[in-house]
């Protein structure tokens, strides 16, 4: 079952990708897996691993932190009612 930020990751890596020009087969061919694997990160089917996720967004040009802005323990609940149990256990603290 997705969660709600994995599906707010795949949107964005999905809209930078598209911003920038690339195609999933030229993100994939930068990042080492198959353009498959790429459209599973973009839907969400699939996690993405820290370092793959390090990888995409040297790929995309972008930093790391581009992928969780304005990302809160609100905008997961909205995102998927279910998360929300989770969202109150997040702790975002420094």
């Amino acid at each position: 079952m997705r969660e709600a930020i994995e599906v707010i990751i795949g949107r964005r890596l999905k809209a930078r990708r598209r911003l920038i020009g690339l195609t999933q087969q030229q993100l994939a061919d930068g990042c080492g897996v198959t353009f498959q694997q790429v459209q599973k990160y973009e839907c969400a089917a699939c996690r993405i691993s820290a370092h793959m996720l390090w990888k995409l967004a040297r790929r995309l040009e972008v930093d790391i932190s581009y992928f969780f802005d304005g990302v809160t323990r609100e905008t997961l609940a909205a995102q998927e009612p279910r998360t929300i149990a989770a969202a109150r256990s997040w702790d975002v603290s420094p």
